[in-house]
C-alpha cells in the first residue's frame, strides 16, 4: 500500500459512510420532532466534528494539504486502518438499519419515538458513536499526517465529551430507562 492508496481507500469509505446514512437522513425529516435539542452548542459540536473526520481529511486528500505534517508511511498501520474503517462501516450501517425511524442527527425525539434495545443496542447503548470512534481511529491510522490523522479523534472526541451527557438525559427524560449496557466499548465503557 502507498499512501496515495491509503488516501483513496480512506475516502472510499467517506462516500460509503455518505451513501448508508443518506436515506435516513431523508426519512428522518418526515417525522415530526417532539423534544428538540439543537441550539447552538449541538451546532458547534456538529462542526467540528464535521470539520475533523470530513474537511480536514478532505482536504488532506484532495489537496496534500498540511504535507510538512506527514509522518513516516507505514503499509502496515494503514491496512489495518482500513480493517478498523470496515469494522467502522458495518456497525454505522447495523445501527442505522436497527434505529429505522428514531435516528436523528442531532439530539432530538420524534413523534413515535421507542427506546431501541434489540440488534447492536443489546450490547451497547450508543453503537453510532462506537462507529465514529473507530471511524476516528481508522483515519489516523490510515492518512499518516499529524494534523488530518488526529483531526477526527479531536473533532468527535469534542462532541462525543460534550454531547454525551445532555444525550443521556435526554432519553432518561423521555423514557426513564436506566441505563443496561455500557456506551461505546462492551463490558468496559
Amino acid at each position: 500500500m502507498t499512501p496515495l492508496t491509503a488516501k483513496l481507500l480512506h475516502l472510499t469509505c467517506m462516500v460509503i459512510w455518505w451513501l448508508i446514512r443518506r436515506p435516513f437522513v431523508r426519512k428522518a425529516r418526515r417525522n415530526t420532532l417532539v423534544r428538540n435539542g439543537r441550539d447552538a452548542r449541538e451546532w458547534a459540536l456538529m462542526t467540528m466534528s464535521t470539520i475533523g473526520l470530513g474537511v480536514i481529511p478532505f482536504a488532506y486528500i484532495a489537496t496534500d494539504f498540511p504535507a510538512g505534517a506527514d509522518q513516516t508511511f507505514s503499509p502496515l498501520r494503514a491496512w489495518l486502518g482500513i480493517g478498523v474503517f470496515a469494522g467502522s462501516l458495518t456497525l454505522f450501517q447495523a445501527t442505522h438499519r436497527t434505529l429505522g425511524r428514531n435516528w436523528s442527527v442531532t439530539l432530538a425525539v420524534r413523534d413515535g419515538h421507542e427506546l431501541i434495545t434489540r440488534g447492536v443496542y443489546r450490547w451497547l447503548r450508543h453503537p453510532m458513536y462506537a462507529a465514529f470512534w473507530l471511524w476516528a481511529l481508522a483515519q489516523a491510522l490510515l492518512l499518516q499526517n499529524w494534523v488530518a490523522g488526529l483531526a477526527g479523534l479531536i473533532g468527535f472526541g469534542a462532541l462525543y465529551a460534550l454531547r454525551i451527557g445532555r444525550e443521556e438525559a435526554l432519553m432518561r427524560l423521555t423514557f426513564g430507562a436506566a441505563a443496561r449496557t455500557r456506551r461505546v466499548i462492551p463490558f468496559l465503557h
